[in-house]
């Protein structure tokens, strides 16, 4: 990725914001409720070069780097909907497989459409009977001629349903990490058939599904990479999403303590703002303080990373940290609401629910402690 100077990312900063207001905010609350939103705001993103944020320019994409990803989350925070990022950002982790591992032919077939918003992408890599241990997954693919017949299901899958593209984790080898291979599976491709998880704690608006290969025929073709190869891409996208997740919980950490803020100096008891009340202040200045360090870390790992390093452990401990962060200040936000904040419409309410996914996601946090121990040699 392209690093980009102060005024680009102000800039970029300023779309974004103008955006939001525009397309989102005035419909977010009707969005949550229906448990959707538009294919067309897709489009809307793909014309404005959102959705190509850090993808190569020749197909499409548009300048950014880590810390452009930041400021996306920083601003899509606002709001207060984790499933909107997920479902309309959801290419962040269908499309890099594609691009680093995919031949000239295929990254021309496949991204510039996704990229300009006329094309949905996902990827499946979590399976029903496991989530991040990918060294055993169990969908496979047998290759027959010129095509690859997969069997097996996928689940928890963002953008499962609407997905045009989904880039799937298939066993076409030996048991471990050397057997695994990455397919292209086109919606409408015999076989392959998907059912909607729609009963969720939050993310209501995010198409979450589970996907079925019942002797799915896919062109062999569509195989990035090299047979056996996929692991790679796999690991090197988990590193991307966690860094994106921890971006996320840190931003709506912040709009946790900004609305707290806000509510404390409005809200009246006993006949005075809410705001006067040490302990109410003491909350605030805890939230503040989980937050600032958290952040710090996120902007100083972004930077390392556009430098060309892969602090893998870093990265794992830094989304634990921002997930614990989150969870603190909506905790802390909710209370301060008192009964407002049980109730829908507030953000803080919503991020409540949707603290747990941003642990989870990724790599679940016992994971990511495992992860970074192992890279510290322990």
């Amino acid at each position: 990725m392209p690093v980009l100077d102060d005024a680009d990312r102000e800039a970029l900063r300023g779309t974004l914001r103008a955006f939001i207001e525009r397309e989102v905010l005035p419909h977010i609350e009707a969005w949550e409720e229906a448990g959707s939103f538009p294919r067309e705001l897709y489009h809307r993103a793909g014309e404005l070069g959102l959705l190509g944020l850090g993808f190569p320019e020749d197909l499409g994409g548009s300048p950014g780097d880590s810390t452009s990803l930041i400021i996306l989350c920083e601003e899509f925070a606002r709001t207060g909907s984790g499933g909107l990022i997920a479902g309309l950002f959801s290419h962040g982790i269908g499309l890099p497989p594609i691009v680093n591992l995919g031949t000239d032919a295929q990254q021309r077939r496949f991204v510039p459409d996704v990229l300009a918003g006329r094309k949905i992408a996902a990827l499946a890599v979590t399976e029903p009977s496991g989530g991040s241990d990918v060294a055993n997954l169990k969908t496979t693919a047998r290759r027959d001629g010129d095509s690859y017949v997969v069997h097996g299901s996928k689940t928890f899958i963002t953008s499962g349903m609407r997905a045009d593209l989904v880039t799937v984790a298939v066993r076409t080898g030996p048991p471990g990490l050397g057997g695994i291979s990455l397919l292209v599976v086109e919606a409408g491709t015999p076989g392959f058939t998907r059912t909607a998880l729609d009963k969720k704690m939050g993310w209501w608006c995010s198409d979450t599904a589970t996907l079925y290969f019942d002797d799915c025929r896919v062109p062999a073709d569509n195989l990035l990479g090299e047979e056996n190869g996929g692991f790679l891409g796999i690991m090197q996208n988990f590193n991307r999403e966690r860094l994106t997740l921890a971006a996320m919980a840190v931003a709506f950490a912040q709009v946790c303590l900004d609305d707290a803020i806000a509510y404390a100096r409005q809200r009246e008891t006993f006949g005075k703002p809410l705001v006067t009340r040490q302990v109410i202040r003491h909350k605030l200045v805890d939230m503040a303080t989980r937050i600032h360090p958290v952040r710090t870390w996120l902007y100083q790992l972004a930077a390392r990373i556009d430098a060309g390093e892969w602090p893998i452990a870093e990265i794992c401990m830094l989304k634990n940290a921002a997930t614990q962060c989150v969870e603190f200040c909506a905790k802390e936000g909710v209370q301060i609401f008192g009964g407002a904040g049980f109730m829908r419409g507030a953000r803080v309410e919503r991020i409540y629910r949707e603290t747990r996914v941003l642990a989870i996601g990724g790599g679940a946090e016992e994971i990511m402690k495992d992860l970074a121990a192992k890279q510290m040699g322990l």
